[in-house]
């Protein structure tokens, strides 16, 4: 039986004697190649976009320069392994490589509706999250944002970018648990 994936979100800015780029990225610390799907708001409002390709063991620049904003979203497939790492914010997707502006309506407007899980920044210059791998039997919490459950590991091959889903995503409240779609960066 495949070990459960888990996630562990580690920040900030690596400590060197050169200067520090501000970025934000994502190192894949699993076996698995792995799909990203991030979102993220800025001064023309929410946007999701995907899809990176991160090989196993490697890290992968999504978003250069200095970070605009304090909240970005995470969704990531294992495509080796099936699984997901993904959260209660919900935000619009497809299976093939996208940029949408808003979340809103997702369904309506042709694109799924998946939940991301959400990184805080803490409003530093630059971020890094870690995509791990653990053999823990239970669901953990995400770090540091409370009452969120841990990874969903559906363990089926569907639901890969390019592939069909194998049902649509249920219906749920709209928007984004925590913040304003309205509200400036």
């Amino acid at each position: 039986m495949l070990s459960l994936l888990a996630l562990a979100i580690l920040g900030g800015c690596a400590l060197s004697a050169a200067p520090a780029k501000a970025d934000f990225r994502l190192c894949n610390n699993t076996p698995s190649r792995v799909g990203i799907a991030l979102g993220y708001k800025d001064a023309e409002g929410w946007t999701t976009e995907g899809w990176w390709n991160v090989s196993s063991r490697a890290c992968e620049t999504l978003l250069r320069g200095t970070l605009v904003a304090r909240f970005y979203y995470i969704y990531a497939l294992d495509y080796d392994r099936g699984g997901e790492w993904s959260g209660q914010a919900f935000m619009c997707s497809r299976d093939k490589e996208f940029t949408i502006k808003g979340t809103e309506n997702c369904l309506a407007r042709g694109f799924d509706r998946t939940g991301f899980f959400e990184v805080d920044t803490g409003e530093q210059r630059a971020w890094t999250v870690q995509l791990t791998e653990s053999s823990e039997q239970s669901a953990p919490r995400l770090p540091g944002i409370p009452g969120t459950p841990g990874p969903n590991l559906s363990g089926q091959g569907g639901g890969l970018p390019g592939l069909p889903n194998p049902s649509p995503p249920a219906p749920g409240s709209p928007g984004l648990p925590g913040i304003t779609p309205g509200a400036k960066p």
